[in-house]
């Protein structure tokens, strides 16, 4: 929710350039630089880092399969929360003190979720990270803005844009072959040593601006305070309500009306006060209207398609770590090439035809899925992979488009703040609703096909005697209780792809319905450039 403009120094002279603002060292200006590059890299590899080792962090904390989205889906609200406050504490602080305030912060809110024992510390910890994590991305899309002149800018610009797209590319890969040399803790000690290079280059050599406390009196606390109470009661609804019949659970109960409330309040804080958080006036605009709905589907979708991939690698298949990453390269791969190329092709279209073709192609990778067996593995997910992550990319260009295409030039920054906060809510949202419709409907499966291989039915029968046999040619000490075992454990295995089966088909459900709501937007005389959101983490599978 932050822009460049949100956090750049109100009277910026660098204290490294002459009296006459000619001498410019500029290894001190790229050095510094650098570091917030490095920390803006941790802050977005972290969120996808974890995507391929979830088997192994659920079985490290004792969580179970429905509760373990809620490590990543609590990063990023608390990454959202996070973005606000730098924007005011930079100005109030300076760029340098407060940034590396947020990079300490980051490294030890790591230390402590690498250190967790339960999911209760890890989920705690985990939304201190995203809090912090939050509070390093802005810096340096502002510091690239205003440190550099117009004919540096495109050399910093060019680097911001590779780490968002490179950070969540990478990601899983590193992330699984971390898991498999030395456990999956170092996901998170791992960024000890980078956040401590962070923490030197910024310190040494970032001096971009003076701090001015007078910024601090207009912060809307209240207005930051009723957005964490609305985004965290709605966090826990999404994912304890499956779990605990939703409305029947009376602590799910008052967090639903916490979450109506709150987020009621919020809305009327923003409208009303002279300096809110959110800027809601570009939702007068019909086509950012509708393009903040697309942006909110395909967010969920994207980023609740990540969750479910590797979850069924590690389930299923039984991959390691490192297997995982390797497979979930490919769409990464696939959107980071494909991006510049497709950037220039997409805004020569209407909008409206290159989004819904973009979210279609999405659709149509993820419902490959329905044909799921559990055999498949690198190769049978491959398609699906690549029709994702090109159509995304393409809906992602798109989307953007349609949100200024009719857009009052004055609101494009207030426009580029809420679709990057819509975008991270809905990642949060489809991670939670992922989880649901994967325990849900697993559960239903499993007692279904466990109906169905009845004891007392012929066919039952027959299978167990057969599995008996089998037991006992194996030298099992009690072959009838290792047979039905094995069908319990059979039964377990097919209601959990069945499961997968339905949680992709909800997937591509909602880029369908993205595609369609695109059709509706009012098409514009002139195509306006896609605004640029600021961390962007293009699927990486």
């Amino acid at each position: 929710m932050s822009n460049a403009a949100a956090i750049a120094p109100a009277a910026f002279q660098p204290a490294y350039l002459g009296a006459d603002g000619s001498a410019v060292n500029w290894r001190r200006v790229y050095l510094g630089f650098a570091g917030l590059a490095g920390g803006q890299f941790m802050a977005l590899l972290d969120i996808q880092i974890v995507a391929s080792a979830l088997t192994e962090v659920q079985a490290g904390i004792s969580a179970s399969a429905d509760e373990i989205g809620a490590i990543q889906s609590i990063y990023l609200v608390t990454e959202v929360i996070g973005i606000p406050i730098s924007a005011y504490l930079s100005k109030r602080w300076g760029v340098r003190p407060f940034y590396m305030f947020a990079t300490l912060a980051f490294i030890l809110t790591s230390i402590a979720v690498g250190l967790a024992a339960n999911l209760e510390a890890m989920l705690l910890a985990r939304g201190f990270q995203g809090l912090a994590a939050g509070a390093m991305i802005p810096a340096t899309f502002a510091i690239a803005m205003t440190a550099f002149p117009p004919e540096r800018r495109l050399s910093a610009n060019v680097i911001v844009s590779m780490i968002v797209t490179l950070a969540p590319t990478i990601g899983p890969t590193l992330g699984g072959h971390i898991v498999d040399s030395l456990g999956w803790r170092w996901l998170f000690f791992i960024n000890v040593p980078p956040g401590l290079l962070v923490l030197y280059l910024v310190g040494r050599y970032l001096d971009f601006d003076k701090p001015d406390p007078a910024v601090g009196k207009n912060v809307d606390w209240l207005g930051l305070g009723l957005m964490t109470v609305f985004l965290v009661s709605m966090l826990y609804v999404l994912e304890e309500g499956a779990e605990n019949s939703w409305l029947r659970d009376d602590v799910v109960l008052w967090a639903s009306v916490v979450t109506l409330v709150g987020g009621g309040f919020f809305v009327w804080r923003q409208l009303s006060y002279r300096q809110p958080i959110v800027v809601l006036t570009p939702f007068r605009d019909r086509n950012f209207s509708l393009g903040i709905i697309i942006s909110f589907i395909s967010g969920a979708a994207l980023y609740g398609g990540t969750f479910l991939l590797p979850l069924y690698l590690g389930h299923v298949r039984q991959y390691s770590a490192g297997e995982i990453g390797n497979v979930m390269l490919v769409s990464g791969l696939v959107m980071f090439l494909s991006g510049p190329f497709l950037g220039r092709i997409v805004r020569a279209f209407d909008f409206r035809v290159s989004l819904g073709l973009g979210m279609a192609l999405t659709a149509w990778g993820m419902w490959q899925g329905v044909y799921l067996t559990d055999q498949w593995g690198f190769w049978e997910f491959c398609a699906m992979q690549v029709a994702r992550g090109l159509g995304a990319m393409v809906a992602m260009i798109a989307a953007s488009q349609m949100c200024v295409a009719t857009m009052s030039p004055a609101l494009m920054k207030d426009a580029s703040s809420l679709l990057n906060l819509i975008r991270n809510i809905g990642g949060a949202f489809g991670i939670s609703i992922m989880s649901t419709v994967l325990f849900q409907s697993t559960a239903v499966h499993a007692q279904a096909l466990a109906s169905g291989v009845s004891a007392s039915g012929a066919l039952a029968q027959a299978f167990l005697g057969e599995m008996t046999q089998r037991m006992e040619v194996m030298g099992a000490s009690d072959p009838g209780g290792a047979a039905r075992k094995m069908i319990g454990f059979m039964i377990q295995r097919d209601a959990a792809v069945l499961g997968y089966i339905d949680a992709f088909a909800v997937v591509a459900a909602g880029s369908l319905l993205a595609a369609v709501i695109g059709f509706l937007a009012t098409p514009a005389g002139l195509r306006a450039p896609a605004i640029a959101p600021e961390p962007e983490r293009p699927e990486p599978d």
